[in-house]
């Protein structure tokens, strides 16, 4: 009589994906409450499956230095997100809200490779019927696209095997499962096994697989962070569902950059490039509106122009409030302190909401000074003259620091037509003007309310 295999009970944490022998209610790892599941594993080796493949050592001397020829698609800002394309044996992840269109997104991606070599489209979401509607409704060419409905992963590396296909989408990773774990599909213990896997089987046939999933309230991949540092590229789509704008960004990337960013459209046949994304997300400013104001902001190596937006209002409540969306609070706090403490700007007992329109997010300090404009425009009720932008740090005594690659942003502004541009004053530029476009240099953010509201205030500089 056959001997059973042994297993031992642990408890895996759904939020960090750490284990512990015994249950606990909070974990010890992330501190995160009641996110113990109970789970039994294997003591010893894992077993070895009929596709593992062994490995052998190179010399260095030996590897080739030549570029890998990346996988192209039909839209340019998904390669511009990716570095220039999906490098074969890459495995990538895209993250989003339900509902953003991230399966729209994919089957975009399939159609354009399904020109060529077959594509494995693995769902374990939607029916093959409700894939057809969204193709049909696309208009993309199914040709070559080979749907797998199921939520087995021995299904789908059964099915790369006989069709060797030249991409393998899974949509999405939250719904395979795989028999030697011994939980249910979507924990933690089913997410990490089934992406190992999948990781293996990218490296070992150098066939490229995308995979997409789902975030959780917080902001973050639904299960353990540790899948992020298994896939070679992540990205996550963004935007607000009652928009059209869809935004694509890349948070890590082994093959190129991680601060890209793509726009998209989202339109009754699919997601649609935006090709002037600077454009887009100025063309509905209102001219001279109180506390609006433009930004150039630098998204990994493209200048975009994006307009911000504040308003202040007396408090109801005994502590005011301050609400930012598009940009970091911290930051957002930091120049309100400045604005009442160095430019005289009175913000005590006044909520402040600030938001960056177009669903556009940007963490660079660079933004500072928009913000401070946009808040001092409206806490004294004047709009700020038509077309200016503005680029720049705030620092704690009130100066405007320096930002990198003003150059590019100011080159941006005058190719929108926009007529004057306020920068740092230590960075001296030699051309006060290029084309239309006046360059106002400024040292302190009583000088930058001056140029902006074309006003005089009282106070030393």
């Amino acid at each position: 009589m056959a001997r059973s295999a042994k297993t031992r009970t642990v408890f895996l944490c759904d939020s960090c994906g750490a284990d512990t022998p015994r249950w606990e209610g909070r974990c010890p790892s992330c501190g995160e409450w009641n996110t113990l599941k109970e789970m039994s594993e294997p003591v010893g080796a894992p077993a070895a499956t009929s596709w593992t493949t062994k490995a052998e050592s190179i010399r260095l001397s030996d590897v080739s230095t030549l570029e890998t020829p990346r996988l192209q698609f039909s839209s340019a800002e998904v390669d511009r997100v990716l570095g220039g394309g999906m490098v074969p044996g890459s495995l990538a992840l895209i993250a989003g809200d339900p509902g953003i269109g991230k399966s729209t997104l994919l089957l975009r991606l399939a159609a354009d490779v399904g020109q060529g070599p077959a594509v494995l489209y693995a769902t374990g979401e939607e029916s093959a019927a409700q894939v057809k509607m969204r193709a049909d409704r696309m208009g993309v060419n199914s040709e070559g696209l080979h749907l797998l409905t199921t939520t087995s992963l021995d299904n789908v590396m059964s099915q790369i095997d006989s069709l060797k296909p030249g991409m393998v989408i899974v949509d999405s990773i939250q719904t395979l499962y795989d028999e030697g774990a011994s939980s249910e599909p979507g924990s933690v213990a089913q997410i990490r096994q089934c992406t190992r896997k999948l990781m293996e089987r990218a490296k070992a046939d150098n066939v490229p697989i995308l995979l997409s999933g789902h975030v959780t309230k917080g902001g973050d991949i639904a299960g353990p962070r540790v899948m992020e540092h298994m896939v070679d590229v992540v990205l996550y789509m963004e935007g607000d569902p009652v928009s059209s704008w869809r935004l694509l960004r890349s948070v890590k990337n082994r093959f190129g950059s991680t601060n890209e960013v793509g726009v998209f459209e989202m339109t009754d046949s699919g997601l649609a490039d935006v090709e002037d994304p600077s454009q887009a997300f100025i063309a509905e400013r209102r001219e001279e509106a109180v506390g609006s104001v433009v930004i150039a902001t630098l998204e990994g190596s493209r200048p975009l122009l994006a307009e911000i937006q504040a308003l202040t209002s007396p408090s109801m409540l005994p502590a005011s409030r301050r609400v930012a969306s598009g940009v970091d609070l911290n930051r957002v706090l930091l120049v309100c302190a400045v604005m009442g403490r160095r430019a005289g700007v009175g913000l005590s007992g006044q909520d402040i909401v600030v938001n960056v329109t177009g669903g556009l997010r940007t963490s660079e300090t660079a933004a500072d000074l928009g913000v401070a404009l946009a808040i001092g425009s409206s806490a004294r009720d004047l709009p700020i003259a038509s077309g200016i932008a503005a680029a720049g740090e705030v620092g704690l005594s009130g100066e405007v620091r320096a930002v990198p690659q003003i150059e590019r942003r100011i080159s941006e502004a005058a190719r929108l037509g926009l007529s004057k541009f306020i920068v740092p004053g230590r960075g001296q530029h030699r051309r006060m003007r290029e084309g239309g476009l006046e360059i106002v240099p400024v040292s302190t953010v009583r000088q930058a309310l001056r140029a902006a509201l074309d006003v005089s205030q009282e106070g030393p500089r």
